[in-house]
């Protein structure tokens, strides 16, 4: 009959044995065909995921999604893991360890323990740059003039190779944090708890479907559809007044549903219309051309998108006369999902363009810049409406049928 004492450690044995092998087994670093982020893992849901985490969450943290993005896909990395790294490492950006707010440091760079605060960086977007290639260098990458010193020292002096070296493949993420935080033997758990945690986000619609445009600095990509397909996104339609065809355009849409020319039948299509998806990558998805409306000059040419949606003029211009449209005109619907609307009025290659945007209550001017921003250069809201019908109303007056 066993021992008391050897029964103890055969249970301590099992337990140690059960621990080490619920230990999560996170991706590797490097992207590629068969290890993506998820199309669902986007900037809007994620700061919606933060906002849900952090409810005193400071608004300039509302778009870091698109620089975890933009410079992950840039540096060709598994930049989803990343950010969850970066919510474990601050505390969903509470800054509660020796690394502060104002460092823009989302990854604890420098920071050694002790009080020692690490580095600081100018702007969020430098700060996650900084991080990003951190991780990239991890799984290998050679960074070339890296924003973070110490990622220069440890790649200048080789300091990752020969653990690189060990690993019979490609780094993982399992991997990295084993040399990240050696001490930490939950981190690459905590790591995924908090990719588990988002994935109830990927069930619902994009709530800022226009973030994915801006991170990759195009007007056509609106967002990525939800895990499953009960939830659309943003629907797109339109009505082209003074034309016999039926044409499918857009302002950077994907995917169009037509509306007939009579003003009534229009409002009755587009309140019944399905929503559509309109980042549809498949092959026979409609694509924006050169000609169509919204559709913008070399990208040279443009200013960052990013700061173009984020810069909205303090002083607000007098509302324009409203005038009946006199040459050829469409007019559209587009949806962010709230119980208001405006009326975007933008000029085409060949006609004006009136897009009824349903908007959140105390967000109309947010979202209508974006929209322009992403979808209508140029444009200018030119009248707000306490429901959708009421502003369909009013630019079917402004585009009426001929």
């Amino acid at each position: 009959m066993p021992s008391r004492f050897g029964a103890y450690a055969l249970a301590a044995a099992i337990a140690v044995i059960s621990s080490q092998s619920l230990a999560a087994t996170l991706p590797t670093i490097e992207a590629s065909a068969s290890n993506q982020v998820p199309s669902c893992v986007t900037p809007g849901r994620l700061a919606a995921f933060l906002k849900a985490r952090n409810g005193s969450l400071d608004d300039r943290y509302d778009d870091i999604g698109i620089y975890y993005m933009r410079h992950g896909e840039d540096l060709k990395i598994r930049w989803d893991m990343a950010f969850y790294q970066m919510v474990v490492e601050t505390n969903t950006l509470r800054y509660t360890g020796d690394v502060k707010a104002d460092q823009f440091n989302f990854a604890g760079l420098g920071a050694t323990g002790g009080g020692v605060r690490g580095e600081r960086f100018n702007s969020i977007s430098d700060g996650v740059r900084a991080h990003l290639e951190h991780v990239a260098m991890y799984a290998g990458k050679h960074i070339d003039n890296p924003v973070a010193e110490r990622t220069r020292k440890v790649q200048e002096w080789e300091v990752l190779v020969p653990y690189q070296k060990s690993l019979p493949g490609p780094m993982t993420f399992t991997q990295l944090g084993k040399k990240w935080a050696p001490s930490d033997r939950g981190y690459s758990d905590d790591i995924n708890a908090i990719a588990n945690e988002f994935n109830s986000f990927c069930n619902a619609a994009d709530p800022r479907p226009e973030l994915v445009a801006l991170a990759r600095g195009t007007s056509q990509t609106a967002a990525a559809p939800p895990a499953t397909t009960k939830t659309k996104t943003v629907k797109v339609a339109a009505a082209a007044a003074g034309t016999a065809d039926d044409s499918r355009s857009g302002l950077g849409a994907g995917s169009l549903i037509g509306i007939s020319k009579s003003a009534q039948t229009a409002r009755d299509a587009a309140a019944s219309a399905q929503p559509e998806i309109i980042n549809d990558k498949s092959a026979d998805a409609p694509r924006i051309s050169a000609g169509t409306p919204g559709s913008e000059p070399p990208a040279a040419n443009q200013p960052d998108p990013i700061k173009t949606a984020m810069a909205a003029g303090k002083a607000k211009a007098a509302a324009p006369e409203l005038k009946p449209e006199t040459g050829k005109c469409r007019v559209w619907t587009a949806s962010y999902g709230g119980s208001k609307a405006i009326i975007i009025k933008a000029k085409g290659d060949d006609s004006t363009n009136y897009t009824v945007l349903d908007v959140h209550a105390g967000k109309e001017k947010r979202e209508a810049d974006a929209y322009i921003a992403a979808y209508a250069k140029g444009g200018e809201t030119v009248g707000e409406f306490q429901s959708p019908t009421a502003a369909l109303d009013k630019a079917f007056e402004l585009c009426p049928d001929k």
